[in-house]
């Protein structure tokens, strides 16, 4: 099977919709480039008469054609250069296909796996190329695709219509797809490249949600101790200690909290060894700074350090912290300009620290310079330690976390030495185990626990009571009520259809549409207040296209996204930590089983002495009641008497009770009256007030509707203006390329006319020799003819032979001379030959003129 029969067959699948896909013909060339000698040149030539099939058949705008084209990669992918997919295809076929909504997943799924095997195959000759596009697909995931940390790409996002979104949301999720399963093969080259972007701050929000992405993954644990030792652990923890994101701080600890017990399962040495880091990180949180409201825009003479002066006086809770020179971090400020942030919340963080090691814990919060100057933990900082770290916050900020979470047992046991040296308690445990004890240990968790534990024994004793009579009033002396444990049983009525519909939405991973959100988030400035009938004020703010922004809707959009963000991130760690549940309900499930059977003999030895008990209780409940009967006769009578009394009684008082309502319900009826008299004077009033209100709106409807004509006006001269400036900058680019061709032509005829006279030169030289040759042939014959004539003498004759050899040695080396100058004008003249193709627009022989960086344009 040729190349050239395949293309025919691929062109005429393209030109007819209904035709088939010669699944069978890619497959024999396959098998026929396998088996061949020269694989790489067939493939060679298939893939440039696919480029020239795709210029003069394929549709862009043809859903047909890029699935075909795209089927058709897949089927080639066996002998398919990974360079060819990086510089030919990706953006000719593979990237639009991926930014297209409507294209079917198949044909999505051929796109993803082409991208992903250019990643995986090992090019020995390129393999800078497979870096760089590495490289590039990350950055388009941080700069090309939508990105929920900035503000200028959520302007651009409400611009939009439904199908450029629908592109974008499909461009950015395809891109995340490829970089994950990328990331399950290759997981050492992902987490490189992701350090290597780190260094950025603009990206490390990005950064952040993709890698808690990709801890998100089921297969995450399978590589994880890849993480623990990479230089992107070391970058996350940096981030967490230096930057002042709390958005960034969120989220990172989210991912650290969701590592931890993945790394005590898979490294635990590792953690082991990173444990006084993720220590120093929790007093960091602990003392988090948080950023002053921001009630104006700063001046443009503003003076660096007055403004750092400033924000000290007014944090004023320590020493301004630099970063050390040597680490080369720049630290990211803040993510959203939201006037103010909220600090990270360290509980969850805490929790799984203090479950893995308490006792390390409990001493570092005791005194956390002294644990880190014992562990030999460098200060990322310009000061030391004891500068860095107030202790004394420390401890008053983790006062609320140690009430809040039981005592563990293994500080009783063990201490902070024993706990780095000896093996573990959880070593045995699976991730599920670890992230579901630990979260155990918040005093929230356990009260929900035992108000479970407390309220299953409940229902069990009183179905117990209902089946079986008590035997005396003292049978509950071993349970405990719940109000004794003080465990709080008030309950939260929510809607099921409300919560049904919030958790599809979230879970669906679709942008949910949020009906309000709180006031305050939209309120005005302070410092500025706004009436209802003044128009808002318009301070400069960056925004899209040069246009300007009221100063708060800028913060109200930045705090939106901040919201946004840290939702998804919660919803995130709650399914990943749902998940780990289910998995420690299945084991816990699974040892239920195993014990069913000692279960099943107790449960009989009970029901034997529950029927003991019942028949106990029924003899006693019947002496009991005859006792009672007796008594109750003779009482019986007295009690009669004294009920009509009672009776009585209650006739006559009820008697008084009804004329006392009637007389009441005589003087609501006034007050009713009059109270609906003074409601008819005020809907009257306020009829007349809404009439008013109407004729105003009508008067000054024309004048609204001709303010939103000029605003459309100046949308559209503003989009003409753009798109005249884009043209003119296309044609002074073509300008300068047009001169650029020009000076190279003029250099080319140079070297022409250099080149030329070179070879005249050479031919001069030629015919010169030539001549000399033909001078020393005539003597050499001369000199034979004397040699004939015998009256010479010897000396002479040995002359002449001298003579003769040193004419000889002439000639050869004359003709070796000869030889090697036609040598170098044959390769001149070759060199002619190309330099006549490249200036009249050729570079060789097979090349296609068009390919031409001169006549590619025409």
């Amino acid at each position: 099977m040729s190349a050239t029969a395949l293309v025919r067959q691929i062109r005429a699948v393209l030109e007819t919709s209904e035709a088939a896909f010669p699944d069978l013909l890619v497959e024999e060339f396959i098998l026929e480039v396998s088996s061949a000698p020269e694989p790489e040149v067939l493939v060679f030539q298939l893939e440039e008469q696919l480029h020239q099939l795709h210029g003069d058949v394929v549709d862009h705008t043809s859903l047909h054609h890029t699935q075909v084209f795209l089927a058709v990669l897949h089927h080639l992918l066996p002998i398919l250069p990974a360079v060819s997919i990086i510089s030919s295809w990706f953006d000719l076929v593979l990237r639009p296909a991926l930014r297209e909504p409507k294209l079917p997943v198949p044909a999505v799924n051929h796109a993803k796996e082409l991208i992903v095997s250019a990643l995986r195959k090992d090019d020995d000759r390129y393999p800078e190329k497979i870096a760089e596009f590495r490289c590039r697909l990350l950055d388009l995931y941080l700069l090309d695709a939508f990105n929920e940390g900035s503000g200028d790409d959520v302007l651009e996002w409400a611009e939009l219509d439904d199908l450029q979104r629908e592109k974008k949301t499909r461009w950015k999720s395809n891109l995340e797809e490829i970089l994950l399963k990328y990331g399950q093969e290759r997981p050492s080259d992902l987490m490189t490249e992701i350090n290597t972007h780190f260094a950025t701050p603009s990206s490390r929000l990005q950064l952040l949600i993709l890698i808690n992405l990709y801890t998100s993954v089921p297969s995450f644990q399978s590589f994880a101790a890849a993480l623990a030792i990479h230089p992107l652990m070391s970058s996350l923890l940096y981030s967490l200690l230096l930057d002042k994101s709390s958005t960034l701080c969120t989220i990172a600890l989210t991912i650290v909290v969701k590592l931890l017990p993945i790394f005590a399962v898979t490294a635990c040495e590792d953690l082991k060894l990173i444990l006084p880091r993720l220590l120093t990180i929790l007093a960091r949180v602990l003392c988090w700074k948080e950023r002053a409201p921001q009630t104006s825009h700063p001046s443009e003479d503003a003076v660096p350090e007055v403004e750092q002066e400033l924000e000290q006086e007014l944090n004023d809770t320590g020493p301004a912290l630099f970063v050390r020179d040597d680490l080369s971090w720049e630290v990211l400020q803040q993510s959203f300009d939201t006037g103010s942030s909220s600090t990270p919340s360290p509980r969850r963080y805490y929790t799984l620290l203090y479950y893995l090691f308490p006792c390390n814990v409990l001493r570092f919060l005791r005194s956390p310079v002294l644990y880190l100057i014992a562990n030999k933990v460098e200060s990322p900082y310009t000061v030391d330690w004891e500068t860095a770290l107030d202790e004394q916050m420390i401890r008053s900020k983790s006062q609320t976390l140690l009430r809040t979470h039981v005592c563990h047992p293994l500080i009783i046991f063990r201490d902070a030495a024993d706990e780095i040296a000896l093996p573990d308690f959880w070593a045995e445990y699976d991730i599920a185990r670890i992230a579901s004890e630990s979260m155990m240990l918040d005093i929230r968790n356990t009260a929900l626990g035992l108000r479970e534990r407390y309220e299953a024994q409940g229902t069990a004793t009183r179905r117990r009571e209902l089946s079986t009579p008590s035997i005396s009033g003292s049978d509950d002396g071993g349970k405990t009520p719940m109000h004794t444990m003080g465990l709080s049983t008030s309950e939260t009525h929510v809607s099921l259809e409300d919560m049904i519909a919030t958790s599809v939405a979230l879970k669906s991973n679709l942008e949910p549409a949020v009906t309000q959100w709180p006031s305050s988030i939209f309120a005005s400035p302070p410092n500025s207040p706004i009436l209802p009938h003044q128009p808002l004020p318009v301070q400069p703010s960056p925004a899209q296209d040069g246009e300007t922004l009221p100063s708060y809707i800028a913060q109200a959009i930045s705090g939106l996204q901040r919201e946004v963000l840290l939702l998804r991130n919660e919803l995130n760690f709650e399914l990943w930590l749902s998940r780990e549940n289910i998995k420690h309900v299945g084991r816990l499930y699974r040892e239920r089983i195993l014990s069913r059977d000692a279960e099943v003999e107790r449960q009989g030895l009970y029901n034997k002495l529950r029927n003991y008990r019942s028949q106990v209780a029924q003899l006693e409940d019947e002496l009991r009641t005859h006792k009672a009967s007796a008594s109750s006769t003779k009482e019986r009578y007295a009690d009669w008497n004294t009920e009509l009394q009672k009776k009585l009684q209650d006739f006559r008082e009820q008697k008084k009770s009804w004329i006392n309502e009637a007389a009441a319900l005589r003087t609501a009826d006034k007050e009713a009256k009059a109270l609906f008299s003074a409601q008819g004077t005020l809907l009257a009033e306020a009829t007349q007030e809404v009439l008013a209100l109407q004729t105003q709106k009508k008067e000054s409807q024309h004048k609204i509707d001709r303010l939103h004509d000029y605003e459309r006006q100046i949308e559209q001269h503003l989009k003409v203006q753009r798109l005249w400036d884009a043209d003119f900058a296309k044609f002074n680019e073509r300008g300068d390329q047009m001169e650029l061709m020009r000076a190279q032509y003029m250099q080319m005829e140079l070297r022409l006319q250099s080149y030329q006279g070179s070879q005249t030169e050479l031919d001069e030289n030629a015919r010169a020799y030539r001549r000399q040759i033909q001078a020393l042939e005539a003597q050499l014959l001369q000199a034979k003819r004397k040699a004939d004539n015998p009256s010479r003498r010897p000396e002479e004759i040995a002359a002449f032979v001298a003579e003769k050899k040193a004419l000889l040695e002439t000639n050869a080396q004359l003709m070796e001379e000869k030889t090697n100058l036609r040598e170098e004008l044959e390769d001149m003249t070759a060199m002619v030959e190309v330099l006549k193709g490249q200036v009249s627009g050729r570079r060789g022989l097979v090349s296609n003129p068009r390919m031409s960086p001169i006549l590619g344009g025409v």
